[in-house]
């Protein structure tokens, strides 16, 4: 075939355009019309390209790409890679300095937020002074007792006046009637006794449960404070006591003081402070351990004092 090839170009017979075969050799392709008009495909593409197995129609002993091609694009994709080695160095430094600052932050936070934890009046929540049941149960058995003379003599004097009895003893229950009624009142009773009155010790337990709840109202403020003071639980899981879970409701709330009805309230109040003011005391210490620290490594962002309080 090829021979009469050769024959055909001798004798110009040839078509134009049409393909020549020369022995050797596979036949070169002819360009389709529209080919002149296709953009140049991209370096990578052409590697592509050229890596594939040569088709039928592709020419055998085309010549194959240097390797000048193939270092110069993994050059490039070198050059374009970023160095991570440098900042991969300094990542441990830096996620370890914002761990540093995000813990201050929440420190100084629960610091700021449970600072009236030190506003605390002992003496006023502790109620050392209340009088307890016993005390109670004699001062209501003696105003029974005067009571009871009182109401005895009251009956004798009125016995008197319809005749019952002779008129010289209803008088004189008409005197002891008087005389018992003078020694209840509150300014003759303190002459012979030094023990408080049934009322004294009522009086006393309302006007102490008032300024305790007085005295809750005013660390509560418009806020809320327990129920805040609980994000300290860290330093003291003593908070996380299911005791106080209802406390905690009523502070969210900012219904708290006007619950304080009863003094076993109260007192389990005072135990919560208590137990806030030792987490708050840790929290403090852990703030100023923390900023020590940022001071002796040297970041700036991280030691910061508590802000002032107004």
């Amino acid at each position: 075939m090829a021979e009469n090839r050769q024959t055909a170009q001798a004798q110009g017979n040839l078509a134009p355009g049409e393909p020549v075969l020369r022995q050797g050799r596979a036949a070169d392709p002819v360009p389709a019309a529209g080919a002149l008009n296709v953009p140049a495909r991209s370096p990578a593409l052409t590697r592509t390209s050229g890596d594939r197995a040569p088709g039928p129609g592709s020419a055998a002993g085309s010549v194959p790409k240097t390797d000048g091609g193939a270092g110069s694009a993994d050059a490039s994709l070198t050059d374009e890679t970023p160095d991570n080695s440098a900042p991969d160095a300094e990542n441990p430094a830096a996620i370890e300095q914002a761990l540093a600052e995000s813990q201050q932050r929440k420190l100084r936070l629960m610091l700021k937020q449970c600072d009236r934890v030190l506003l605390m009046d002992f003496d006023i929540l502790a109620m050392s002074e209340w009088p307890d049941n016993y005390s109670l149960a004699t001062a209501r058995r003696s105003r029974d007792l005067w009571l009871f003379s009182a109401l005895l003599a009251a009956v004798i004097f009125l016995s008197g006046l319809t005749g019952f009895i002779p008129a010289w003893i209803a008088g004189g229950g008409f005197g002891a009637f008087v005389i018992i009624l003078l020694m209840g009142m509150p300014a003759i009773r303190r002459i012979y006794t030094s023990r408080p009155s049934y009322l004294d010790l009522i009086v006393m337990r309302k006007r102490m449960l008032r300024d305790a709840r007085k005295h809750i109202e005013h660390l509560e403020g418009k806020e809320g404070l327990i129920w805040q003071c609980a994000r300290m639980v860290e330093f003291n899981p003593a908070l996380r006591a299911a005791r106080f879970s209802e406390l905690l409701a009523l502070s969210e709330h900012r219904t708290l003081a006007r619950s304080m009805t009863r003094r076993e309230y109260i007192r389990l109040y005072l135990i919560y402070l208590l137990e806030a003011e030792k987490a708050y005391d840790r929290a403090q210490k852990a703030f100023f351990d923390g900023n020590q620290e940022a001071l002796d490594r040297g970041w700036a962002s991280v030691a910061a004092s508590p802000e002032q309080r107004a």
